[in-house]
């Protein structure tokens, strides 16, 4: 028997018996049916707005970015150039993935909001488009929840 390989009968031909992917799928389902009789939550409750702000974000000629609360028009905080990576590339993506090219930052507010459960969104209200910040890590989202509390310089 040259070249020819003997199988065990029940097994396939590729030589990998039926069984344990059988009972592989079996426990998979097992699984399925065992959530969903058992009472596991399939959603969790809508968390609750505990703070929002709508914020611009400005260029400026020095390189700095400069962001202002929307609606009071007064400087929240004022990014140095080379400085906070994960804001401007955030800000970058989501400008262009809403179709603000031309003019990504200027005059386009986005709404940063934190959450009941501990999350932290950034969305794009003339796209709808948000971003769970959480899903990065905590450190980049940190660096957006400085914007929400810092206050506003006094006058």
């Amino acid at each position: 028997m040259s070249g020819a390989t003997q199988r065990l009968p029940g097994s396939p031909r590729n030589g990998v018996p039926f069984w344990p992917l059988a009972a592989a799928g079996g426990a998979i389902l097992l699984t399925f049916v065992v959530a969903a009789i058992g009472g596991t939550p399939t959603s969790m409750p809508p968390a609750q707005v505990q703070a929002t702000r709508l914020l611009r974000f400005d260029d400026s000629s020095s390189g700095a970015v400069l962001v202002t609360d929307a609606q009071t028009g007064r400087q929240v905080a004022t990014l140095a150039p080379g400085t906070n990576g994960f804001i401007r590339a955030t800000l970058r993506g989501l400008a262009h993935s809403g179709g603000h090219e031309e003019h990504p930052r200027e005059n386009h507010p986005f709404r940063l909001t934190a959450l009941s459960d501990g999350r932290l969104t950034l969305d794009d209200p003339d796209t709808h488009r948000t971003l769970d910040l959480e899903a990065f890590g905590s450190l980049n989202a940190a660096a957006f929840a400085t914007l929400l509390i810092a206050p506003e310089p006094r006058q």
